[in-house]
């Protein structure tokens, strides 16, 4: 068994950090993108915050992990036969962080026709794919930018739906399909299809350090993990407990939390200053607000959050502005502080 490096010893990259805790705390929040360069920890902070999350409730031997507590309509076809007969049982599990390779083929993502029961049974099976294991988890899309465009196609009609259609061969099949979608990449690489990149609710920019302590400490804790992986994990579990405190409180504190008119009005100010398409900037941004603020254990969204949650609900929903050099984040900045104050 691999062992991820703790979430909680990650040096820098706070707003990274701080988007996929808020995606953690909200999945419906639409998930995160971090784009940046390479080896800024991106594809090691995903890992470490799958190590971190807490166990999850599951209808024991389902294939899709499926909520016990969800209603009918929210389950597969099989747990639903099951609750009809009562029979429905729950276990703890791991919450799934399935990553999608550039290469994988379509049946292999979204499932196929289970060959082997087919040619040796004679039945017609269903063999569940990458997005069936990621129901109630993460998918996590490394060089998203380089994904093939019916992949691409594919994660668009799920993550609108929340629901995977499959019909193969005379088989037809759908499942629940609701996961967060975590992507990352170089810019340097290529961009992103704007319909694709509409659907995250966060987005990020990641670069080196340049300053000389954090660079220095990034490499010594690294280093100390490789030599003692194990060792490691143990001197940091104390932080880790903490976080998942923090992570435990939030969820079930989000319901609570109060988003006074005063908060909608700066959010909808913001966006309408900012010039960004659509309502979708707003909702997302009220949400990161609210996740937010139920991990910082407050009772109502204020200012404070809605500025440090702008920036990623928005730089990646501007239009580009052909007289502006400057880039869509400090577009974001300047916004808020003409509408907040420095």
């Amino acid at each position: 068994m691999t062992i991820a490096y703790p979430f909680a010893a990650l040096v820098g990259q706070d707003e990274m950090k701080l988007a996929l805790l808020i995606a953690a705390i909200d999945p419906g929040i639409g998930g995160v993108l971090v784009f940046g360069d390479r080896g800024t920890g991106k594809s090691t902070a995903v890992r470490s915050l799958a190590a971190l999350l807490p166990k999850m409730k599951a209808v024991a031997g389902c294939r899709y992990h499926c909520d016990p507590d969800a209603t009918p309509e929210a389950l597969c076809e099989d747990c639903r036969a099951l609750m009809k007969k009562g029979r429905l049982k729950a276990q703890f599990t791991d919450v799934p962080v399935v990553d999608l390779p550039l290469g994988a083929t379509e049946d292999r993502v979204i499932g196929a026709l289970d060959l082997e029961r087919a040619l040796s049974q004679g039945v017609k099976a269903f063999e569940p794919g990458l997005l069936a294991r990621a129901h109630r988890g993460f998918l996590y899309v490394d060089e998203v930018n380089l994904l093939e465009d019916h992949l691409v196609d594919v994660l668009l009609d799920v993550a609108a739906s929340g629901e995977n259609v499959v019909e193969r061969e005379g088989l037809s099949v759908r499942h629940p399909a609701r996961f967060v979608l975590i992507g990352s990449g170089n810019p340097e690489e290529g961009e992103l299809r704007p319909q694709l990149l509409d659907r995250f609710g966060l987005s990020v920019e990641v670069k080196t350090p340049t300053d000389l302590p954090t660079r220095v400490e990034v490499v010594r804790r690294r280093d100390a993990f490789e030599r003692d992986r194990a060792g490691f994990v143990t001197a940091w579990e104390k932080e880790q407990a903490a976080l998942r405190r923090r992570i435990i409180g939030g969820r079930k504190r989000l319901a609570e939390i109060d988003v006074p008119d005063a908060a909608l009005e700066r959010v909808a100010q913001l966006c309408m200053s900012l010039g960004t398409d659509g309502l979708r900037g707003e909702l997302t941004l009220i949400r990161a607000a609210r996740a937010l603020a139920a991990l910082d254990g407050n009772k109502r969204v204020g200012d404070v959050h809605l500025r440090r949650v702008a920036a990623p609900a928005l730089h990646h929903r501007l239009r580009r502005n052909p007289l502006d050099e400057s880039g869509a984040g400090a577009r974001v900045a300047r916004a808020i502080e003409e509408l907040f104050g420095p």
